[in-house]
């Protein structure tokens, strides 16, 4: 795939079909993402690939944790997100949010669909293929600005293979859990997780399609 294609055509998909994908081409979407920039060249990453009884373990054990309310115990190592909203960006949030719930008939009052469907991420959202990525957490905010970039080289990576995938901030909630089954060592920290596999073209909600900026937007020329 192009370039350019592959990047405008990369989205969070929120149904995979249950198709296997071949360990060649999660080999070869690693391989093109560890050429990622970062600082210094430290390369601060690693990830976790998981799949068949290993990844339904993980998804086990978390939606065990929320039925018995274990989950009230949990939190993020990091603020992914504002504690207050502003504009513009609590609207861009709210629009995405909308229009998800709208495609799945879920109303806003409705909050056990909305539970339901907010838990699917924890099912990789039926994806074959899940990937955890780390970080040392002794390392500073700016190895975030490198576990971006490579995250994202894995996300465009698998558009090349044909692939999709939805990046997963709602796991590392559950860093404590997961830490345990893919026995982290003692200073890592989940940053993302990763949902890859085929597209169910069928599903209502990846007929999502968010509004993205044009460039002139938020580009400033200077001669």
């Amino acid at each position: 795939m192009e370039t350019h294609e592959a990047l405008i055509s990369r989205r969070s998909i929120r149904r995979f079909l249950p198709t296997n994908v071949a360990k060649e081409k999660i080999e070869k979407i690693l391989a093109g993402a560890a050429f990622a920039p970062s600082g210094h060249n430290i390369q601060p990453w690693h990830v976790y690939v998981v799949e068949g009884e290993k990844k339904e373990k993980i998804t086990n054990t978390i939606i065990e944790s929320i039925k018995s309310g274990e989950v009230k115990n949990f939190k993020q190592e990091f603020d992914y997100y504002p504690t207050e909203w502003f504009e513009p960006y609590i609207s861009r949030r709210r629009a995405v949010g909308f229009e998800l719930y709208k495609l799945l008939n879920i109303s806003r009052d409705d909050y056990e669909a909305r539970d339901k469907q907010m838990q699917e991420n924890f099912y990789f959202f039926g994806a074959p293929v899940g990937m955890f990525v780390t970080m040392d957490r002794r390392l500073a905010e700016g190895t975030f600005i490198d576990l971006g970039m490579f995250i994202q080289s894995i996300l465009v990576g698998a558009r090349g293979e044909g692939l999709h995938t939805c990046g997963q901030v709602a796991f590392t909630r559950f860093h404590t859990l997961i830490s345990r089954e893919l026995n982290f060592h003692e200073n890592e920290m989940l940053v993302c997780a990763v949902s890859i596999g085929y597209e169910d073209t069928s599903a209502p909600e990846n007929q999502l399609r968010v509004d993205k900026l044009p460039f002139e937007k938020f580009t400033t020329f200077l001669k």
